[in-house]
């Protein structure tokens, strides 16, 4: 690959360019990143988002680090705790970070940038050979649901942004989707707007337009109206971090789906690659750390007005506190599979350990 991916991109000079997710779907901008401290700033404020560009972008700070102290080893050790630390929820962060860091420590000084840049790249890589995988698996059950149910076309309900601009090069959640269309599946994706940053609004709905993808956008709390009038098939969804239990920390609202799906007998699918597993945790919705984040996105809401221009604007008073928790956790319970590039698992600490033994 070369560095080159959709959603980021080495450029001729050697820094990292990733797509500024903040200002989609109205302006397609890029942001180049050449420092770590940078690159941490990007993870945090969220111009990059998405548990495996997350950790793509920090595998890649990594490498940064090693570039602007000429491979001080104390110096990257302290950037790279820095980018570990920018996010709590999404383990796919730490993960890059601790392997980018492994190949860190048997480095010397001359060829440490030059190493690392090659294992971001293979980190990366190796995520779009996932995504195929997940896709092709996916599609695969979403094919035999319509053929159970006697139908030549899917309705899929999705929360958040698992495509491309979240995990290279095909997404996640939303890789099922697309190998559907590529299959000439007549396919429609009911899209949560996923309050309160609206990634399901702004990015899988721009991800779904670009691709040709018919599609619908619904307010957060439309899908179980959907469900129990028969109007979705199946969920889908992304995760940050899945304990060994098979419980699942995804964007806020998923449980709700989750719930909403069981209650109406829809298969509720969560769709990652094994770096988003932490096999570390059992309990998740005790062990797992939930982001908090600024009451501000709660308050106010951008958009673009009639005239034209892109505003900020507030939606609640000014004496009203806002609690902005970014993720949930669904039990093991609620979930019908996890679609991974090794296949689908159930969502239980046994199926688990036997298909994932070997890294455990």
């Amino acid at each position: 690959m070369q560095g080159r991916y959709r959603a980021l991109w080495l450029n001729e000079e050697g820094y990292l360019e990733v797509i500024d997710q903040r200002f989609l779907p109205f302006e397609k901008r890029t942001l180049i990143i050449k420092s770590a401290q940078q690159c941490a700033r990007a993870i945090k404020n969220m111009t990059v988002r998405g548990a495996g560009v997350i950790g793509n972008t920090a595998a890649f700070g990594v490498y940064l680090a090693a570039r602007q102290s000429s491979g001080k080893i104390e110096e990257v050790r302290k950037e790279a705790k820095n980018i570990r630390e920018s996010r709590p929820t999404a383990v796919n962060l730490m993960w890059a970070v601790d392997r980018m860091l492994e190949v860190a420590e048997k480095c010397t000084a001359s060829d440490m940038a030059e190493r690392l840049k090659k294992e971001a790249v293979a980190i990366c890589d190796e995520d779009v050979v996932r995504c195929r995988s997940i896709g092709k698996t996916g599609a695969d059950i979403f094919e035999k649901i319509m053929k159970e149910k006697n139908r030549n076309s899917i309705n899929i309900l999705t929360h958040c942004n698992a495509g491309w601009l979240a995990i290279v090069d095909d997404g996640s959640a939303l890789a099922p989707i697309y190998e559907l269309h590529r299959r000439g599946v007549d396919v429609h994706v009911w899209v949560d707007e996923t309050r309160p940053r609206n990634q399901g609004a702004n990015l899988t709905a721009w991800e779904l337009s670009e691709a040709g993808i018919k599609h619908t956008v619904i307010a957060d709390n439309t899908g179980g109206h959907l469900m129990q009038h028969g109007m979705v098939d199946v969920c889908i969804t992304g995760a940050d971090r899945v304990s060994l239990s098979g419980d699942v920390a995804n964007k806020i609202g998923t449980y709700l789906k989750a719930l909403a799906a069981k209650d109406n007998k829809v298969p509720f699918y969560v769709a990652l690659p094994a770096s988003t597993f932490d096999f570390s945790i059992e309990d998740g919705l005790k062990q797992i750390p939930i982001e908090t984040r600024s009451e501000d996105e709660v308050k106010f809401i951008r958009g673009r007005t009639k005239s034209g221009s892109l505003e900020e604007v507030q939606i609640v008073p000014d004496g009203s506190r806002c609690a902005n928790y970014g993720f949930d956790v669904t039990p093991a319970r609620l979930i019908t599979g996890l679609i991974t590039e090794r296949g689908v698992c159930e969502a239980k600490k046994e199926a688990i350990a036997e298909m994932f033994g070997d890294i455990l």
